[in-house]
């Protein structure tokens, strides 16, 4: 794992440490806000963690997003913000994932709020969740072809 000495000793770090030895493969620090790099595997069981843990509590899944790496492998980084209401403390988790068949686990059974976003990250990108309840689109036609946020659809579209 990749990790400034200085933020090794926080808290979160060294319990997702614990936890499970792949569930981090990186830390960094922007702004005040604690940044990780975790295994897309393990996304669901990590977010179970963090949500239900009593000292951190991650109970608030603030937004969901990807980003496109495009030519870059891995090609998409799910990006998840995360706080604690009890704390107050703010996490972003970040899961890198293949261009060829992007997939990782829902988080609408942890989080109901995810439900929309992760339409909209599958709509825009075309990044499959695993489980989600009804997984659709949700912003384009559903006869649409293509994602409109790939960095590799054309301008003109795929239509």
């Amino acid at each position: 794992m990749t990790c400034p000495s200085e933020l090794a000793d926080r808290l979160v770090i060294r319990k997702l440490q614990s936890f499970h030895p792949r569930a981090l493969q990186a830390a960094s620090e922007f702004r005040g806000q604690l940044i990780g790099v975790v295994s897309a595997a393990l996304i669901r069981d990590i977010c179970d963690f963090l949500r239900s843990d009593p000292e951190l509590r991650f109970d608030f899944l603030v937004d969901l997003t990807a980003v496109d790496r495009y030519p870059v492998e891995p090609r998409f980084e799910i990006v998840y913000l995360l706080r604690s209401m009890k704390t107050g403390q703010r996490l972003c988790l970040k899961a890198p994932l293949t261009g060829k068949d992007p997939r990782i686990d829902s988080l609408v059974p942890l989080w109901p709020a995810a439900d929309m976003l992760e339409r909209e990250v599958f709509d825009l990108f075309g990044v499959h969740f695993t489980g989600h309840p009804g997984l659709r689109r949700i912003q384009m036609p559903d006869d649409w072809q293509g994602h409109p946020l790939r960095k590799d659809y054309p301008l003109e579209g795929d239509r």
